[in-house]
């Protein structure tokens, strides 16, 4: 029997954490991890990218879309860097990612070819763990550490292994370093509650309050049902965050939409006239679309009491799990009669739904990209999971994708980097072979990074119980996009015009290219029902651009008719104060 290396032993330690594949590109100085992970017969998988970019990226779509850990492979240099971009995503996205790093330098240190300091490179991204093994002792401790702590920040680490020491024999291992009892990777490792006053504090703040207003983040997840009970007993609105949009079922008739820049002019509006916010699991970035500084009483639930009154001031923080802490507060906070605030929000949404659908249909040369994600609408299926890319395609996906109760969705939000969805995509089929997926994102993506990884695509599909993999294009043909938040306007022919779907046909897969908007209905059809992946190349229109909804400030200022809106808003605001303050002394 050959002797065991430190190779099989990171495979060991893989397993014992339930990591079920690993991402990355091969390379001399991670080649002896990359071959114990290819006799390890799946368990766990190597996943080969055609990029480290796309590596890193697959990782932290693992981990958004499993709630587990991401995990990625690369060598030092140039590999190394290429690894940042999907680090920090995961890093400003609070997902546990563990990169493993080989390097083989030999010699003095400093003038080595493809040396780079990688505790400096990952010393920021993967502030919370960055550690380079040097005895196959330290190893077992080492990754067991770097996984405990990407599970428990939220966040990724990094481990550097010498090609060397991997290839090192292991020696006999003390009993306790043999195995690890872990917690499940991405969820609390603790019952967290508020204390009972800052719950008493946010209940009599909620029934004070006459204009609630919800904002639900990725954090809300798992609490769809207390969100949606706690807002219909105070007759509340409901708005997302970009991250939250997949927690809430959005028929429901107090759903306003997203929150933001590529939102809803209903959320805008229901922010406007707010008198109390609840911010539930969100770290959301477009602050200029919450309530004015002093409009709104503010209570915050988040698990990470680090994020509470980052965005916006917080009178009452409550740092807890979303569910527990608003099944407390469902406890104590009565049902109010009155339901004058919701019917003011669901006629918003109303007219928001109906405004939506006129920009959809509107015409546009050849196809309006609105109509593209709302024909999708009407079809999505009621199971798998949707990656979306940063882009215009971000701001249709926002107002016309409505995703039904279980379907997942995921996006890189607060780095908002252009080419996760494809990776994401990836990653989330191979957690999920027998379930749809679809990726959502425009020529721009697909030219970065989406050709290249196809290729990935083509390779692994036939292994797919359910081989339904969508791949929309938004083929606008020039260079306008979201860039920053800004829209920016393009300029016609400075993008190639690649045959996406003719590639996806050169490489086995099913293309379908649609220019009609009387054809989109039936090329979604044909792709939903393809035997095989397919990627459904739509040509349209770069002058069809997203315009942001007004800002709250701009929308209160629309209330009053006489103009002399300062005035009243501060009478506003003074008679609200002195209600609560009369509330709280009688509590």
């Amino acid at each position: 029997m050959a002797d065991r290396t430190v190779a099989h032993l990171v495979v060991d330690r893989l397993r014992a954490w339930r990591v079920p594949r690993a991402f990355g590109c091969p390379g001399e100085a991670i080649a002896p991890v990359v071959g114990a992970l290819d006799a390890a017969g799946g368990d766990p998988e190597f996943v080969p990218a055609r990029h480290e970019e796309s590596a890193a990226f697959m990782a932290t779509g693992h981990a958004k879309f499993t709630g587990g850990l991401g995990v990625c492979l690369a060598t030092q240099g140039p590999s190394a860097v290429h690894l940042l971009n999907g680090l920090y995503d995961a890093k400003l996205d609070s997902k546990p990612v563990v990169a493993i790093v080989g390097e083989d330098v030999t010699g003095p240190l400093g003038e080595v070819h493809e040396e780079i300091g990688l505790t400096r490179l990952f010393g920021d991204v993967c502030h919370q763990f960055v550690r380079y093994g040097r005895t196959p002792e330290q190893v077992p401790a080492l990754l067991d550490q770097a996984f405990r702590t990407a599970a428990a920040t939220r966040s990724p680490t990094c481990v550097v292994l010498p090609r060397a020491l991997q290839e090192a024999t292991v020696p006999q291992l003390q009993p306790h370093t043999a195995g690890v009892l872990t917690a499940t990777p991405g969820e609390p490792l603790a019952r967290v509650l508020p204390h009972q006053a800052d719950l008493d504090a946010a209940a009599a703040l909620l029934t004070v309050g006459q204009r609630v207003a919800i904002l639900v983040g990725q954090g809300g997840r798992g609490a769809a049902e207390q969100i949606v009970a706690l807002a219909d007993r105070l007759g509340a609105g409901v708005a997302v965050s970009l991250l939250g949009k997949p927690v809430l079922d959005e028929r429901l008739p107090f759903h306003t939409g997203v929150l933001g820049e590529v939102g809803s002019t209903a959320a805008a509006q229901l922010m406007g006239g707010a008198d109390t916010l609840l911010l539930v699991g969100t770290n959301d970035p477009w602050t200029d679309y919450f309530p004015m500084p002093g409009q709104a009483r503010t209570i915050q639930i988040d698990i990470d009491g680090r994020r509470i009154g980052t965005r916006y001031p917080v009178e009452v923080p409550l740092v807890g799990d979303a569910t527990e802490t608003l099944r407390a507060l469902l406890g104590q906070v009565a049902d109010r009669p009155d339901r004058q605030w919701r019917a003011t929000v669901e006629g918003a949404v109303d007219r928001w739904r109906t405004e939506a659908a006129a920009h959809a249909a509107a015409p546009a040369e050849p196809v309006n990209p609105q109509l593209v994600l709302r024909e999708l609408s009407a079809r999505l299926p009621h199971a798998g999971s949707v990656a979306v890319d940063v882009g215009s395609v971000l701001s249709w996906y926002a107002r016309h994708l409505q995703l039904p109760p279980g379907v997942d969705a995921q996006l890189c939000g607060a780095l908002g980097s252009l080419g996760c969805a494809l990776p994401y995509a990836l990653a989330a089929k191979l957690a999920r072979p027998d379930v749809p997926v679809l990726a959502l994102l425009g020529d721009a993506a697909m030219q970065l990074n989406g050709l290249a990884e196809l290729i990935t695509v083509a390779h692994r599909w036939q292994d797919w119980a359910d081989p339904r993999l969508v791949v929309l294009v938004l083929n606008n043909r020039d260079h306008s996009g979201l860039g920053d938040g800004r829209w920016m306007p393009g300029v016609p022919g400075r993008r190639a015009d690649v045959p996406y779907a003719g590639w996806a046909r050169l490489l086995g897969l099913h293309g379908v290219r649609v220019d009609r908007p009387e054809l989109v209905g039936a090329a979604w059809d044909e792709a939903l029902a393809a035997d095989r992946p397919c990627v459904l190349e739509a040509v349209v229109d770069p002058a069809v651009a997203p315009t942001a909804p007004e800002p709250a400030l701009a929308d209160l200022r629309s209330l009053f008719a006489d103009g002399d809106a300062t005035r009243r808003i501060r009478d506003r605001m003074m008679a609200a104060e002195r209600q609560i303050v009369e509330a709280e002394d009688l509590v």
